[in-house]
C-alpha cells in the first residue's frame, strides 16, 4: 500500500514592498485562514493586523525550526521578502519539512526588479548576497565587463562595496543603489565607485557595472592565479604546479576538499574560487601561515574558507569525509596516506606534492600499494644571467594522483 503524504499546513508567501496588494488570490486566503504568521517586523507591517497570531523570527534564526515542528497540522504562513528560494527563507526551511508538507508562493525577487530596472537581462548577471555575509565575497566576482546585482544588508553597505571596488582596481565602475524597490518611495541614485559616498536607505539593492581603471590585474576563477596573488613565506604551490595540481583534484560543484598541510592556502583558495558552492577544509597548524591564509581567502573572495588548526593525521578524525584530499605538507607523517585513502569517498580524488627525496620515497610506495598515476614536473623561469637572460629551474615537483574505486 502506497504511504499517504502529508497535508500541506506551512506555506511561504513571498511578499514585496507593496504589501497585500501585490499578493495573488491564493496568497491572501492563504494569509486570512493562517493560525499563526512568521515573518520580520516590517513584513507584519506590510499586512493587515485583523488575522492570526503575529511571530516574529527569534534570534537566533534556527531556534524557528523547533516552534515551526511544534505547530505542524495547525495552518501556518511564513512571510518572507520576494522570491523566498532565491537567498531567501524558502531555501532555509524547506529542507526541513517533507515536500507534500510546504506550498510555497513566490513574489517578485529584488533581482528581478532590480534588472528589470537596469534593463539588464538576468541570466548575463552576477546575482550575490551580501546580506549578513563577508563584504569580501564581492571580490570573487569582479572582472572587466560584469554586471552585479548584490542584495546589502543596510545603507552603509553601498559605500563599503565602493571601497573594496576602489581596493580593487575597479574604481571606474558606475554603482547603482536601487532603494525601496517596488514601493511608492522608490528611489535609484548612483555615481563612480571612486567618488561614491552617499546616505542610502537601509532597504536597498546595489548595481555594479564593473570598470577596471589602468594596470588593475586579472583574477580570474580558472586555476593558476599567479604567485604574487598570495601572501607567503614561502610555503607556496607554485603556479604551474597549482594549476595541474587541480586538475588533478577536478574540481566540481557543491564537493568538499581537505587542503591538508595547506600553507598559505593557495590550493584550497583556488578550489573554492572554481566551482559554485564548493567546500574547502584548510588544515594547517602553524599560526603565521593561518592567518596569511585567511587574508589571501578574503582578498580572493572566498572568506568562507574552514580553517582548522590541528596537526595532521590525528585532527583529521573530526572532519566530514572530502570528495577531494590534497596533501601539501605533512606528508611523511605515519599514517598520514592510509588516513586519508581510507576517509576519502567513492570517487574522490588524492593528489600529493614531493619535492623532497624522502616525500618522494613516501608517494611511490603510496603509488605502488594503491595504484593511480605518477608524474615529475620540472618548470624554469627566465631569470637574469649577469648582463643576459637564461632559465631558473624551480625544484622538481613528484606528484601522486589517483582515484578512489
Amino acid at each position: 500500500m502506497a504511504e499517504a503524504l502529508s497535508a500541506p499546513w506551512l506555506t511561504i508567501i513571498g511578499i514585496g514592498e507593496d504589501g497585500e496588494d501585490g499578493l495573488s488570490p491564493l496568497a491572501k486566503a492563504a494569509l486570512r485562514q493562517a493560525d499563526v504568521i512568521y515573518g520580520g517586523e516590517r513584513h507584519h507591517v506590510l499586512t493587515p493586523s485583523g488575522m492570526g497570531e503575529r511571530r516574529v523570527w527569534p534570534s537566533p534564526f534556527s531556534k524557528s525550526f523547533e516552534e515551526l515542528e511544534a505547530l505542524r497540522g495547525r495552518s501556518v504562513v511564513v512571510l518572507a521578502s520576494g522570491d523566498p528560494m532565491w537567498f531567501g527563507a524558502g531555501s532555509t526551511l524547506l529542507p526541513r519539512f517533507a515536500r507534500e508538507e510546504v506550498i510555497l508562493l513566490p513574489g517578485l525577487s529584488a533581482f528581478t526588479l532590480a534588472a528589470a530596472r537596469m534593463g539588464w537581462p538576468l541570466q548575463k548577471v552576477e546575482t550575490i548576497s551580501l546580506h549578513g555575509r563577508p563584504l569580501d565575497t564581492l571580490r570573487l566576482f569582479l572582472y572587466p565587463g560584469a554586471k552585479i546585482l548584490a542584495l546589502t544588508s543596510d545603507g552603509t553597505t553601498p559605500n563599503k562595496i565602493a571601497d573594496i571596488l576602489a581596493d580593487e582596481g575597479y574604481g571606474a565602475s558606475r554603482l547603482i543603489v536601487l532603494e525601496n524597490l517596488g514601493s511608492s518611495g522608490e528611489r535609484v541614485i548612483g555615481g563612480e565607485a571612486e567618488q561614491f559616498n552617499m546616505q542610502v536607505a537601509d532597504l536597498n539593492t546595489v548595481a555594479i557595472e564593473v570598470l577596471p581603471i589602468a594596470n588593475t590585474p586579472l583574477r580570474p576563477r580558472t586555476p593558476g592565479l599567479p604567485d604574487e596573488a598570495f601572501r607567503h613565506d614561502g610555503k607556496l604551490t607554485k603556479r604551474e604546479v597549482r594549476s595541474v595540481t587541480l586538475s588533478k583534484l577536478c574540481v566540481i560543484p557543491g564537493q568538499l576538499l581537505w587542503d591538508v598541510g595547506a600553507g598559505c592556502g593557495s590550493v584550497a583558495i583556488e578550489w573554492l574560487r572554481a566551482a559554485h558552492n564548493a567546500k574547502a577544509i584548510a588544515i594547517e597548524p602553524n599560526d603565521q601561515r593561518a592567518v596569511m591564509m585567511m587574508a589571501n581567502a578574503a582578498s580572493l573572495g572566498v572568506p568562507q574558507l574552514d580553517l582548522r588548526q590541528v596537526t595532521a593525521p590525528e585532527g583529521l578524525s573530526d572532519l566530514p569525509d572530502p570528495d577531494a584530499i590534497f596533501i601539501g605538507g605533512g606528508l611523511t607523517a605515519p599514517g598520514m596516506v592510509q588516513t586519508c585513502h581510507e576517509r576519502l569517498k567513492s570517487g574522490g580524488r588524492l593528489v600529493a606534492n614531493a619535492v623532497t627525496l624522502e616525500g618522494e620515497a613516501v608517494l611511490m610506495a603510496s603509488w605502488q600499494k594503491y595504484g593511480g598515476d605518477l608524474t615529475r614536473m620540472a618548470v624554469s623561469r627566465i631569470a637574469p644571467v649577469g648582463a643576459f637572460s637564461g632559465w631558473k629551474p624551480m625544484m622538481q615537483v613528484t606528484q601522486w594522483s589517483m582515484v578512489k574505486a
